[in-house]
């Protein structure tokens, strides 16, 4: 990196420059004599404390008590409990401040949301956490998306949640960075094998088996099987799961290599309409929507010490990625529409090709609920099947591989007369992708899934739309690289204060090419794009004692656009997510600006406690912007948003009880003015458009969060346990400017998410060392709930036909019924299962 390159970096910030380059040298003094034959440095015995990793990489940890941040952390005990069926469930169960969406209605394909920033697998949701195991982060290339199904459960061994824009963690770290550290034979000796049967037939299989022996080889593998029918119409999944570690380990070096294969099918039928949730909580309000991923990870890491107080640690990944969609939708293009009764020129197309028993007249939605003869004459006239088909069905197909390295060193000493540890480091990734999509038109079926018809939104097939040709292809190709250079320096002045400066510094390149439309210009999506960030961050710990610490840090973190915002970020050429992208004028990358501060501290050994206040201010956020055709919008930058909460949390040991409490109050608002298009908000104007101002709510957050566990162990033999989450109410998407009244004819539905309160209940029967027995109730108390919310214009009406133009009777036919869609939450489940153990 050049020192015009790094002096641009930090231009206007020329503090942050001096501390930058002054951490740089002064890492690079201290390694240097930590190699020499006289070394003046003398070496830091940490205590024996809870120890959190400074960056993904191992080797650079430092006592939690002395980093400026409410890391929260899980371990053996809390991720082994069979309570939760995979990672986002135990997450959402244990840590303050997060809160699942189930958007998709599938328990491995919620959005993860933690103070009001999103891990998510669905593309063209804004991402703000990322997510790491062993180093490698998990972030897929293309829409920055977590597959939570292609991570293995019973692999994992502790986590940490780091909140902020921590720089160390990388792009994508805007609200917080997951670490997830997964097992190894030296620690996890044994074999163990679990299974489970529980509601709508889920069935669950697991095994493990670890090991080592006197030269310092380990080994450890882990595999298991899931599958249930869904409790939802028509969503089964299956997920499969493959893990395995061999590695070699002596006094000084640890080097390891992993493998990991998953096979997933899920089904995720997503978001009902209001009222057909009220006349059926399971029903779906089209189907299928399945989503296939087939997955490999390999990755070498290793960490040596070269001297006592000096250590080097690194990796190299691989992984590659395979993912399908197949998504039975309608389409919103007819609802405006005549689509009932087929014209003369369509009828005598349907008996020429050998149809009969089409109506001839009089065709409407009163006698016809599930209109499809229209759709079929047109298809075989080609005239406007685009329009006069009520049903799509979009596939697409994406492939990644992405692979990088990252290595580093910590150097452990004196710096000045105090104590010093200094870690810097480098790291690449590339990746490349193709995406590939298209839309077949057909009708919609009473059972609500679609049947498909030879015309496709190809440009050719489909016919026209509004006088252009229907097309919503996509067959995209891209490449993005990234180069990173992190130092972060600690501090401590006689174990009371403890100073940290960290920053670093990510260099991105991202490359798009059309196979549809090459070569630049209007609709095409070529591409090449760079963009480059020094992201710094500044902390200070305070010790007083064992019992009382303080905290207080500032931190910068940034996000590049991806594939799928570069490619449809033109006003001129809006597109429909997932169904479309178009051209590329450039994006800004989002930047966050977060401050925390906070006490903690314990009561005796076994009461700990923690309060803390946060601020976030989202600089260029991307968010999806509305524009004049119905449904469609682009990605633009969107100013500034801000997230701002308090954090209180608490855990004891009181006898044979184990309590737990966290308290979240989080306060998500828009900073800048912005329209949106919201037609299916009350208060939209004329072209279907809204007005955000600054202060009005981000939807999906709720004010309030507040989760407690209780734990019983009644004997050595028995323990149960009871947990509660609650949520206060949340805004939905499409009325961001929270004005949205339902008037019961043209608008349904509340536009905002009730809060809610959901208990459940666990036991566990130890009857031998070996053999154990388990049992889980979520949801004890059968609440219907919903997780989140969404406006928008509905195709059917109360009784559940499709329905048209549903207001032609009085001469309207553009007018369409706005409601309110849900996420509902799931019902009461039940599962139990048996877990033998041998060698442990």
């Amino acid at each position: 990196m050049s020192n015009e390159t790094f002096r641009g970096a930090l231009g206007e910030q020329p503090n942050l420059r001096r501390a930058a380059i002054a951490i740089l040298v002064g890492g690079i003094f201290q390694a240097s004599h930590a190699q020499g034959a006289d070394n003046p440095l003398q070496v830091i015995s940490l205590p024996s404390v809870e120890v959190v990793g400074t960056t993904p990489l191992p080797g650079g940890s430092l006592p939690k008590e002395h980093i400026a941040a409410n890391v929260q952390s899980l371990g053996r005990e809390a991720i082994e409990d069979p309570s939760s069926a995979n990672l986002p469930d135990l997450i959402n169960r244990r840590l303050g401040s997060v809160i699942v969406n189930e958007i998709q209605g599938n328990p491995f394909q919620p959005d993860v949301s933690y103070r009001g920033f999103t891990a998510s697998p669905l593309l063209g949701t804004p991402q703000g956490l990322s997510i790491y195991m062993d180093g490698v982060r998990l972030n897929q290339p293309f829409g920055d998306v977590v597959s939570w199904d292609l991570i293995p459960r019973s692999a994992i061994a502790s986590l940490n949640l780091m909140p902020g824009s921590n720089p160390l963690f990388g792009l994508n770290t805007l609200g917080g960075a997951l670490s997830i550290q997964t097992k190894d034979g030296f620690n996890n000796p044994g074999s163990a094998v679990q299974a489970l049967y529980g509601s709508n037939n889920r069935q669950a299989l697991e095994f493990e088996h670890g090991g080592h022996n006197d030269h310092g080889l380990h080994w450890f593998v882990t595999g298991n099987g899931f599958k249930e029918d869904g409790w939802r119409e028509d969503s089964p999944s299956r997920v499969g799961q493959l893990f395995g570690k061999f590695g070699w380990m002596d006094a000084k070096t640890d080097i390891s290599l992993t493998a990991a294969v998953a096979n997933t099918k899920l089904t995720g039928n997503g978001l009902q309409e209001q009222r057909l949730m009220e006349r059926d909580y399971s029903s779906v309000y089209t189907k299928p929507d399945e989503t296939g991923n087939r997955s490999l990870f390999l990755n070498l890491s290793g960490k040596h010490n070269l001297k006592d107080d000096l250590i080097v640690s690194g990796n190299a990944y691989y992984r590659k990625i395979k993912t399908s969609t197949y998504n039975g939708d309608i389409n919103e293009g007819s609802l405006d529409q005549s689509v009932y009764q087929p014209s003369a020129g369509e009828r005598a197309a349907l008996a020429a090709a050998g149809y009969s028993g089409f109506p001839t007249s009089g065709a409407n939605a009163s006698n016809t609920p599930f209109p499809f003869w229209r759709c079929i004459g047109n298809v075989l006239v080609n005239d406007e099947p685009g329009e006069k088909c009520n049903g799509l069905i979009n596939r697409t197909e994406t492939s990644q591989e992405n692979y990088g390295w990252t290595g580093q060193f910590t150097a452990f000493g004196k710096l000045g007369g105090l104590k010093n540890q200094f870690t810097g480091g480098a790291g690449f990734d590339a990746s490349k992708m193709h995406f590939q999509q298209t839309s077949q038109l057909g009708y919609l079926n009473p059972d609500r899934s679609i049947t498909g018809l030879n015309a496709y939104a190809d440009g050719v097939t489909g016919g026209n739309v509004d006088g252009a040709p229907f097309d919503n292809r996509v067959d995209l190709n891209g490449k993005s690289r990234t180069w990173s250079l992190f130092a972060t320096d600690t501090i401590s002045i006689k174990d009371l204060i403890h100073v940290t400066l960290s920053g670093r510094y990510n260099q991105t390149t991202v490359e798009n090419r059309d196979n549809i439309t090459p070569g630049g210009g209007s609709g095409s999506l070529d591409g090449d794009h760079r963009f480059s960030r020094f992201n710094p961050a500044i902390g200070v710990a305070v010790t007083p004692s064992d019992s009382l610490n303080f905290y207080a840090g500032y931190n910068e973190g940034s996000r590049t656009p991806t594939a799928i915002e570069l490619g449809c970020a033109d006003p001129a050429n809006p597109c429909k997510l997932p169904n479309a992208m178009a051209g590329d004028p450039p994006l800004k990358q989002v930047v966050t600006k977060t401050f925390e501060t906070g006490f903690r501290g314990a009561i005796g050994s076994k009461t700990h406690w923690n309060v803390g206040v946060f601020r976030a201010e989202n600089h260029d956020d991307i968010l999806f912007v509305g524009s004049n055709a119905s449904g469609f919008g682009y990605f633009k930058n969107f100013g500034q948003t801000r997230r701002q909460g308090i954090e209180i949390g608490a855990d004891t040991q009181v006898g044979d009880f184990s309590l737990s409490a966290n308290y979240t109050y989080q306060d998500a608002t828009f900073q800048s003015n912005e329209t949106l298009l919201a037609e299916a908000n009350s208060s939209a104007d004329a072209n279907g458009n809204i007005a955000i101002q600054p202060g009005n709510r981000m939807p999906l957050i709720p004010h309030h969060i507040i989760k407690a566990h209780a734990d019983w162990r009644i004997n050595s033999a028995w323990s149960v346990g009871m947990g509660m989450l609650a949520s206060s109410s949340s805004l939905a998407r499409g009325n961001e400017n929270g004005q949205h009244q339902a008037d019961g004819t043209y608008f349904v539905g509340s536009g905002k998410s009730a809060g809610y309160t959901v208990f459940d209940l666990s036991g566990k029967y130890r009857a031998t060392k070996q053999l154990s027995f388990f049992a889980q109730v979520n949801n004890l108390f059968d609440r219907k709930y919903t997780t989140a919310a969404q406006l928008g214009a509905t195709g059917f009406t109360a009784s559940g036909n499709f329905i048209a133009r549903p207001f032609s009777s009085i001469g309207d036919n553009t007018t369409l019924v706005g409601s309110t869609f849900y996420a509902p939450g799931a019902p009461r489940t039940i599962w139990a299962g048996v877990r033998y153990e041998f060698g442990k």
